[in-house]
């Protein structure tokens, strides 16, 4: 009896933070389900495929990808094991040319480039820092290396920001529907930060992640009657 009273208040004192699960999206070409995996892994189903962004470890990836999205060199975005086990005959790999140099069969997106793939439009989003850098000044993400990725499918967008700070051309971006946003010092920026440059391009729902060590509560506190809906995930499942 002890034990069930603990398991179950130990249920209760889990915070407004959702177990990590799908979340189902209404667009004009059908639903669109997202599933936070870790960091900044995520899967995408849409229209009878699958579409992995950033596979990395210690997410834990499996199944096959019709389409695999890289944003950055760095370990926890590109793991070429990953692409490797996640691919398949005829999958698409869609990166910076920085990462394209090391998953060779990566077809190079470059900031501001637009793609299509099947029923989806792919556009690369500049992604890197303006404040947060290294001791010796250089940025943790030189400006054009990486990209965050606007995902338009059935006339919805879904952005994600990759490792990036509130940067002039995120601040800009127009009729976002769900925004994916990192948080996450020293390498991106604070949940303030982060959510005063939501509030610049208000997107209808934004999601924080790449947030290990942070308190997203912050975040969605600073968003508290801007219009926009935020949703905590959890994206450190044990």
């Amino acid at each position: 009896m002890k034990l069930h009273t603990l398991l179950f208040a130990a249920a209760l004192a889990v915070p407004t933070m959702a177990l990590a699960q799908t979340q189902s999206f209404s667009t004009n070409a059908g639903p669109v389900q997202i599933t936070p995996i870790y960091h900044a892994t995520a899967r995408i189903t849409a229209g009878g495929n699958t579409i992995y962004i950033d596979p990395a470890k210690p997410a834990k990836v499996d199944g096959k990808a019709d389409l695999i999205l890289i944003t950055d060199i760095h370990g926890d975005h590109m793991d070429a094991a990953d692409v490797t086990a996640l691919s398949k005959e005829g999958t698409t790999v869609i990166a910076p040319a920085a990462v394209a140099k090391t998953i060779t069969q990566a077809k190079p997106l470059a900031n501001g480039e637009t793609t299509s793939w099947k029923s989806w439009k792919i556009t690369a989003v500049p992604m890197y820092n303006i404040n947060h850098n290294q001791p010796s000044g250089a940025p943790y993400h030189d400006k054009g290396r990486g990209n965050g990725y606007v995902l338009n499918y059935g006339g919805t967008n879904f952005y994600f920001a990759g490792d990036t700070e509130g940067v002039p051309e995120m601040r800009a971006l127009k009729n976002i529907d769900v925004a994916f946003i990192p948080m996450n010092l020293p390498y991106t920026m604070t949940p303030a930060e982060a959510a005063d440059a939501v509030k610049a391009f208000k997107p209808k729902v934004a999601i924080p992640y790449h947030y290990k060590g942070q308190d997203v509560e912050v975040f969605k506190k600073a968003l508290e009657g801007s219009g926009v809906e935020v949703r905590l995930l959890n994206w450190y499942p044990e």
